[in-house]
């Protein structure tokens, strides 16, 4: 896991949830495990926000919901509760729960050098578990590169895009949505402080 385990002791999923509603600070579970979350950058949260924004935009009105950095989506059930930075659902089991999405259809994670791998590797091969989705955005805080996994009609084949251009346009067809490059990194400084974070 990318982040510190807080105990040796295993927890029920039970346990762990009742332990998060009253947490200050939020925690991934793995198998048992409870890791602590760490911090972000103003950089990521910057990016998270305008994310948020520019598909609040087109799903909300659609009857979608979007959801970002504090709520977990169940990617395993009993067994993996993340909490990726914007989630996307159109399932009104989740749009009228309280903590937990079960159906996201697109989930977002913004990358830092701390966390790169761990959100390509580990969290993918996770996600894809997931009945529901059909889009994995993973976006980088240290440049311009943006990449895109999209399940395809065969639902274990995924295809795969890279956009490192501040005018490449990244499209969403099945949810007849697209976002520009440039409108996710508007007024980002891209700083050599925040590479290493």
């Amino acid at each position: 896991m990318g982040h510190p385990q807080v105990s040796e002791q295993k927890y029920s999923v039970a346990e762990y949830l009742e332990m998060e509603e009253k947490s200050e600070i939020r925690h991934e579970y793995y198998d048992g495990d409870i890791y602590a979350m760490a911090g972000t950058t103003m950089n990521h949260n910057r990016i998270v926000g305008r994310i948020r924004n520019l598909m609040e935009r087109n799903f909300l009105p659609a009857g979608c919901d979007v959801f970002a950095e504090n709520v977990k989506v169940e990617a395993i059930p009993n067994f993996y509760y993340p909490y990726p930075d914007v989630i996307v659902t159109c399932s009104p089991e989740d749009i009228n729960g309280t903590y937990i999405v079960k159906n996201p259809v697109i989930l977002v994670e913004v990358l830092s050098k701390s966390s790169a791998s761990y959100d390509r590797e580990f969290k993918l091969r996770r996600y894809k578990s997931i009945p529901s989705l059909q889009y994995y955005l993973l976006v980088s805080q240290n440049e311009y590169y943006v990449e895109l996994f999209t399940r395809t009609e065969q639902k274990d084949i995924w295809t795969y895009q890279t956009f490192d251009n501040v005018n490449d346009v990244i499209r969403f067809e099945r949810m007849n949505f697209e976002i520009q490059v440039s409108l996710i990194y508007e007024n980002i400084k891209f700083s050599a402080e925040e590479e290493w974070v």
